[in-house]
């Protein structure tokens, strides 16, 4: 059983979402963080994903206002051993939801290339060209909720 929760920015589980986003994220490509980055996170949505069994935070990801009528989801992460279970999938409905009901219109995200195919499945549609972030090729995908 999992259940889907609200992270405080600051909070313990909010320390286990940064260890979990670089641990599948950041590291992989030998990224780090920015600890000037980090304070802008206080504005954002942080969503997580636990495990009921185990009281651990398996997956989790960010939203980030844009305007009034589109959010952007960023840095979706699952827990290496928990992918493949369908989770990643219901976060992203949650988060949907989440926004729908917050009052959001649209959703957008920059997806690494390698996911596409994912996002696409659950209704995202690619949006303009492709182009670089970090050293890493991406595309803008869109959701109208």
């Amino acid at each position: 059983m999992i259940k889907f929760i609200d992270v405080e920015f600051g909070s313990s589980r909010y320390q286990e979402l940064l260890d979990l986003r670089y641990r599948i994220l950041l590291q992989p490509l030998g990224l780090k963080f920015l600890d000037s980055y980090r304070e802008k996170e206080a504005n954002f949505l942080h969503l997580g994903c636990i495990d009921n069994s185990t009281d651990k935070l398996i997956a989790g990801l960010i939203m980030v206002p844009i305007d009034d009528s589109e959010i952007r989801i960023m840095q979706v992460a699952v827990d290496v051993i928990r992918q493949g279970e369908g989770i990643g999938k219901k976060l992203i409905t949650h988060a949907e939801t989440v926004a729908k009901k917050i009052g959001y219109e649209k959703i957008v995200m920059h997806a690494m290339l390698s996911v596409v195919g994912f996002y696409e499945k659950l209704g995202f549609k690619q949006e303009g060209d492709l182009f670089e972030e970090k050293g890493v090729r991406m595309v803008r995908m869109v959701k109208k909720l």
